[in-house]
């Protein structure tokens, strides 16, 4: 809806601009409830809202080039990247299952982006439509690394109200150099669409999901996210028409199972954090 009356640019930086400015005006009047963020700290999380922009630009952009439903499901493998950062890196030895999961993952991805068949905006560009999202996915993975290096000495609100204001002010700055205004002030469906996916989405989403851990247990948050990508594709299916093949269906049951075996192979509670 929103890219009805502007490029993904510009949407991804409306986005991220109502959501910071909304977070913006609760820290004026709310009192922070820990010890200010050093200078280190305040860079790291300047880097990780560049990180948050990148995966916003290419998740939305991708949707001009590939199907809501396809999208979404790269977008989602995430915990995948996360997972392999750790155990290149942080040195975590995987499990045979994870391995098996990382094979299947890939299996499915092929099937996904090889055999559906969307009718996106811009036709014929399926595969820069994958790439967009997975870019999305990666950038998004590096954001969870850089924050989960600050989480213990900040607070939710105070990490995303900054990387919320650095995503914006980089994302403004991509969409001025690439000409890319806002909608149009009359153009209500558009705006409608950036706004629901400011306060719902962005501010709404992440706040449900820290509340619910009052009721639920870390592992149900975590796999309960995983619904994202089948609730996105049957309203796509139900709003826009988008259809996927038995093969691209099958695909994506393929690297939600393997996304799950990752998830569970993860220590719980740095799971959450990560979605959080």
């Amino acid at each position: 809806m929103a890219l009805t009356g502007a490029q993904p640019l510009a949407v991804s930086a409306a986005r991220l601009a109502v959501a910071a400015a909304v977070l913006g005006a609760i820290a004026l009047v709310a009192r922070p409830r820990t010890r200010p963020a050093g200078t280190a700290q305040e860079a790291l999380l300047a880097v990780a809202g560049v990180a948050l922009a990148v995966h916003f630009a290419g998740w939305i952009w991708s949707l001009q080039y590939t199907s809501v439903a396809v999208s979404t499901l790269l977008v989602a493998t995430t915990p995948i990247w996360t997972a392999l950062y750790d155990a290149l890196v942080r040195r975590r030895p995987l499990s045979r299952l994870a391995v098996v999961a990382f094979l299947a993952g890939g299996a499915g991805l092929w099937l996904v982006v090889g055999w559906s068949k969307p009718s996106p905006p811009v036709p014929g560009h399926q595969l820069l439509g994958a790439a967009l999202a997975l870019t999305g996915s990666l950038a998004i993975a590096v954001y969870f690394i850089l924050i989960r290096e600050v989480r213990a000495r900040l607070e939710t609100r105070a990490i995303v109200t900054r990387t919320y204001a650095w995503a914006a002010l980089a994302l403004i700055a991509a969409a001025a150099i690439a000409r890319q205004p806002p909608p149009p002030w009359h153009d209500a469906a558009a705006w409608s669409g950036i706004l629901a996916m400011a306060l719902i989405s962005q501010l709404l989403g992440h706040t449900a999901l820290n509340a619910s851990l009052r009721w639920f247990t870390p592992s149900a948050v975590s796999f309960s996210t995983l619904v994202e990508p089948i609730v996105a594709a049957l309203l796509a299916l139900a709003i826009f028409r988008e259809r996927l093949t038995p093969a691209a269906i099958a695909g994506g049951f393929v690297v939600l199972a393997s996304i799950g075996i990752v998830l569970r192979e993860e220590p719980v509670a740095e799971v959450v954090e990560e979605i959080l």
